[in-house]
């Protein structure tokens, strides 16, 4: 589990540097931030997914048994959001920060389907990142005012996206495991 502590460190600073300790970030150059991270993103995934699977399995909760059928839905949920983020339509009206909301969407999906301590240190801590980036991007940015406009051709190109790369993660979860369609 220290492989998932580590990678959630590394994903974190990077993303909240801005926000947190905007000397150092301003100290780089724009290029360079980027590319820091970007490495550190990469490499916080690689050990949070390296950690998970190789993390003993002690169970301390047992999920429901409708979480499977609620994590689905909620997991088209947060792929909306997460494509709702660039997208031209109009979910950016109604959700300020959709990357921070899907993330949120996304790691209480996962822990409705998964009651182990690794599940609860990598979603409960990715939870975390996104709650505090959500505040901290609100306090730094206190006169926000939503975007005005969208399209509905970006919401049609938003959804028929979100079902193609929802069923593409289906079947990349049914390959290397867990399957999370029901049996």
């Amino acid at each position: 589990m220290a492989l998932i502590l580590l990678g959630l460190v590394l994903w974190t600073w990077p993303h909240l540097m801005k926000e947190y300790t905007p000397g150092l970030r301003a100290g780089l150059a724009e290029g360079s931030a980027k590319g820091l991270v970007a490495v550190s993103a990469f490499l916080a995934v690689a050990l949070m997914v390296l950690g998970y699977r190789s993390a003993e399995t002690i169970f301390v909760y047992a999920p429901p048994a409708w979480g499977q059928h609620l994590n689905n839905l909620l997991m088209l949920f947060a792929v909306a959001l997460f494509g709702g983020a660039h997208s031209k339509g109009h979910l950016k009206h109604y959700v300020r920060h959709p990357m921070f909301a899907g993330t949120i969407v996304w790691g209480v999906a996962h822990l409705l389907v998964r009651g182990d301590a690794a599940s609860i240190l990598l979603w409960g801590g990715m939870i975390l990142w996104a709650v505090a980036g959500w505040i901290v991007t609100n306090r730094r940015h206190p006169g926000y005012v939503a975007p005005i406009g969208g399209t509905l051709k970006g919401d049609v190109i938003l959804a028929v996206i979100t079902v193609v790369v929802y069923v593409v993660i289906v079947l990349i979860h049914s390959l290397v495991g867990p399957n999370p369609l029901p049996m």
